[in-house]
């Protein structure tokens, strides 16, 4: 049975299914955990209840919920997708979120709620309270919400992203990053879930001006038509970018390489496992790069999504990267 660290204050920054992933194998090794969620989600369950109730997005942070529930049955609870009827395509903790914003006048207090019912070991905060849009610009056409992105080409590799109205930074959140020993970047969409968290302003700025260790989870696989060709260094880069300030003290990335046929069939769609790029220009850099398998052994499932049920194949193993990360606080 492994010690879980009672002292050391972990910081994950996430959207979408790779924060599920940390998160999941993270609360076996720390008991002081909070999850900054992105909050320009659109799509699917979560933009019907943004549109229709005026709610703020529940959908990434009811994922980081799910993730640090310590109760199997209301990790099912709040899984569960309706499958017919008006709600289908909704998950009852989607639902559940929104209600609770409602009864409590107030999105944060109802994640804090909603954390104590699922008995989470740890805590989730909104990385903003405002209601924004994301927008990308990519040299030739804007598009205005998250969901018009992910079959997106982009003409410029490098786009301008941004958030309206500007929105404020949520205080727990910034006051979570200053308390922080550990902060982990999980993998995510670049410029969905990411950038749309790190451009809001005042995150950045505090995480340079932290003295945690800054660790940076680097993706499997590029998405085409936006991070095609990325190498570990590209994406450590264009992360920057988008945050505007060099804050990234270490990288970890998976060295085992899929299986053939897991290649092949990725491939077909044009995602490519992400390599690490020219050694020569690694040395140059200001954050170190550390290798590890952490790749999942096993097809998975992810049922904490609402929209849709997302089946992978290439994927990280929650309790390898755990362990990889456990050992980078370690160290601190």
């Amino acid at each position: 049975m492994k010690a879980i660290d009672s002292d050391t204050k972990v910081v994950v920054i996430s959207g979408g299914t790779g924060g599920f992933v940390v998160l999941s194998g993270l609360k076996n090794y720390f008991r002081h955990i909070t999850a900054l969620v992105s909050m320009a989600d659109d799509g699917g369950s979560t933009g019907q209840l943004r549109d229709e109730l005026g709610a703020l997005p529940p959908g990434d942070v009811r994922q980081c919920l799910v993730a640090l529930s310590c109760s199997p049955k209301l990790r099912d609870l709040f899984a569960y997708r309706f499958e017919e009827g008006n709600l289908k395509g909704h998950s009852f903790g989607n639902l559940f979120l929104a209600a609770l914003e409602k009864v409590t006048g107030d999105f944060s207090k109802g994640v804090e709620l909603a954390g104590s019912i699922l008995r989470t070991s740890g805590r989730v905060e909104p990385i903003t309270l405002d209601q924004v849009r994301l927008f990308v610009d990519d040299g030739e056409t804007v598009t205005a919400h998250e969901r018009d992105l992910e079959g997106k080409i982009f003409a410029n590799k490098r786009p301008k992203v941004w958030l309206e109205p500007k929105p404020a930074a949520n205080p727990a959140a910034l006051d979570a990053i200053r308390q922080a020993d550990l902060v982990v970047v999980a993998p995510g969409s670049l410029y969905t879930s990411l950038g749309a968290a790190l451009t809001v302003p005042g995150i950045t700025q505090a995480l340079k001006n932290s003295k945690a260790g800054k660790v940076y989870v680097c993706n499997l696989v590029n998405k085409p038509g936006q991070t095609d060709g990325f190498t570990v260094v590209d994406y450590v880069n264009e992360l920057e970018r988008l945050a505007d300030e060099q804050f990234i003290d270490t990288v970890v990335y998976n060295t085992r390489q899929p299986s053939g046929q897991m290649l092949k069939r990725y491939a077909a769609d044009g995602e490519l496992p992400v390599e690490l790029g020219d050694e020569e220009s690694l040395e140059k850099m200001h954050f170190k790069v550390v290798g590890a398998d952490l790749l999942a052994r096993e097809a998975w499932s992810d049922d904490s999504r609402s929209d849709q049920i997302d089946r992978t194949l290439i994927r990280h193993d929650s309790n390898r990267l755990a362990k990889q990360l456990a050992e980078l606080g370690r160290t601190r």
